[in-house]
């Protein structure tokens, strides 16, 4: 019982906290009037992608938890989470391009250190966290193209 109100913990904290932040945090009119590349995802697609990594963040989140709460992925995992949800605030909240790429670039590389940690003692965690590196890559690509655009 315990370990199942503990991945509805991360659940909430995770998926819970990415929908207010993007609730919070819309994209709004200076993003509409912003020039994009011609590889701009639709805006629908956002939603449900970041859902999806959501589920996946917590439930790898919850994974290391169970295994060893207070060691070095946990910390990773921890910053990458916070960085995440530092990136819609600075990009949309306080319309701070640059300073978002920071968070951004900070936020793969926590990503990515996660994986490579991970690989060896948790590979399911390691491939949960795959495509969420690949759609950040893809997001950061996103973000220094539209700061050169704009």
């Amino acid at each position: 019982m315990k370990r199942i109100l503990s991945l509805v913990l991360f659940l909430l904290l995770v998926v819970g906290g990415g929908l207010l932040i993007g609730a919070t945090n819309r994209p709004g009119e200076w993003y509409q009037g912003l020039a994009k590349p011609p590889f701009n995802p639709p805006d629908w697609l956002f939603a449900p992608a970041w859902t999806i990594l959501y589920l996946f963040i917590a439930f790898v989140g919850w994974r290391v938890w169970q295994a060893q709460p207070t060691g070095r992925r946990m910390q990773l995992w921890w910053a990458q989470l916070v960085l995440n949800f530092l990136w819609m605030p600075m990009f949309f909240g306080l319309q701070q391009m640059a300073l978002a790429l920071v968070v951004i670039l900070a936020l793969l590389a926590t990503i990515l250190a996660f994986i490579s940690l991970s690989w060896r003692v948790d590979r399911l965690s390691a491939w949960l966290f795959v495509p969420y590196a690949l759609w950040t890559a893809f997001a950061t690509y996103l973000n220094i193209s539209l700061m050169v655009l704009n």
